[in-house]
């Protein structure tokens, strides 16, 4: 069962199978980079969300220790793909173990950081990834962000909890600098550049006056990415069947190109091991990069062979974004006419209000 089946494209190259296998069938030191977002694993086994039945899906581990041994022969494979002194961005987030209001949530990120420190990276890095907590609030039906529950008993409340990227490093040294000779010439995120900077754009003189470069990595220097665009994911409605959870949603397009743009070189080979819908592959070659990418379930891979089709298109742009999937604020965070089995929202092809204010300050770092 090693490999159902593949797909191959110009700059990428997509298989239908156990990626714990797929990727025994790669050499070493072959990957620049890897991004992924694995299932989110409950303490006492399964996972926060079930994708199908197979007894080859991580989701459906029976304890946690029997998901960190099948993880843990995924993690090895990608250190010994991964070029040394490269690195792997593991997306992530703390798991709530239950929802009677006052649960108590699983470390899942600090899981993640040991297992790839005893298996041949160093923990990096942690970028924490805004959520819009009405948001959170309508998809997950979570009694403790409820506006009543404040009303009623405050010390029941909690908060919508960010996601994470936790960054990993190689052991080893980088024999190929990943270098922005001329700084960054394009900003991935929510904000618009201040127009005093768009002068300095492409700033081809000493590095420490190009203000637009500078603008752009005061964001992504951040711990704190408040300024990816939640909604810009690519299609996957089509991915959906009924083993589905009522929530499945991809990794950010914003989250991936600049990660992508930061951890990479033009013509570097990216992979993930979970592809989902494609988005990782997709950002990947949509970014001048080569991508390889395996993914399990059968609806998601052909989702993947769709998107990645579209990826010299300029008419994807069109279909990527403003696709929550369940996800779109209502007008309330409370749950009057709400049960615990009730569906959430339904989505809408709009994108949701932002409220946080952008960074504006223009001065320089260096």
């Amino acid at each position: 069962m090693a490999l159902i089946s593949q797909h191959k494209g110009d700059n990428y190259m997509l298989h239908h199978g156990d990626s714990a296998e797929v990727l025994q069938s790669y050499p070493d030191a072959c990957v620049d980079f890897s991004i992924y977002s694995p299932p989110f694993a409950q303490p006492g086994g399964g996972a926060l969300y079930h994708y199908s039945s197979s007894p080859r899906d991580l989701s459906n581990a029976r304890t946690f220790p029997e998901f960190l041994d099948h993880y843990g022969v995924i993690v090895r494979e990608l250190a010994r793909l991964t070029k040394p002194g490269r690195l792997t961005a593991v997306h992530c987030a703390d798991v709530p173990t239950g929802n009677t209001g006052c649960d108590h949530m699983f470390d899942l990120p600090g899981e993640i950081i040991r297992l790839h420190e005893s298996l041949g990276f160093r923990y990096a890095a942690r970028y924490c990834i805004w959520k819009e907590p009405l948001a959170v609030r309508n998809r997950t039906l979570a009694k403790n962000l409820a506006h009543k529950t404040i009303v009623e008993d405050s010390a029941d409340c909690s908060n919508a909890g960010a996601d994470y990227l936790l960054l990993f490093r190689r052991k080893g040294e980088n024999a190929v600098p990943i270098a922005h000779p001329n700084g960054f010439d394009r900003y991935i995120g929510e904000r618009e550049v201040p127009r005093e900077l768009l002068p300095y754009k492409g700033w081809a003189g000493k590095q420490t006056g190009n203000r637009y470069s500078h603008w752009i990595w005061r964001q992504y220097a951040s711990s704190f990415w408040d300024d990816i665009r939640l909604d810009r994911v690519l299609p996957y409605r089509e991915a959906r069947d009924a083993e589905d959870e009522k929530h499945v949603h991809p990794l950010q397009l914003d989250v991936i190109e600049r990660a992508v743009a930061l951890w990479t070189n033009p013509g570097d080979v990216v992979m993930t091991p979970f592809m989902g819908v494609g988005s990782e592959v997709y950002g990947a070659v949509s970014s001048g990069r080569k991508g390889i990418g395996c993914e399990l379930k059968a609806s998601y891979y052909r989702q993947a062979v769709k998107n990645l089709a579209l990826a010299k298109s300029e008419a994807v742009e069109k279909q990527v974004g403003f696709d929550f999937g369940g996800d779109s604020p209502s007008e309330t965070m409370d749950d009057a006419e709400t049960s615990e089995d009730a569906a959430p929202a339904a989505p809408v092809e709009k994108p949701a209000k932002r409220t946080r204010k952008a960074r504006v300050a223009t001065t320089s770092a260096e």
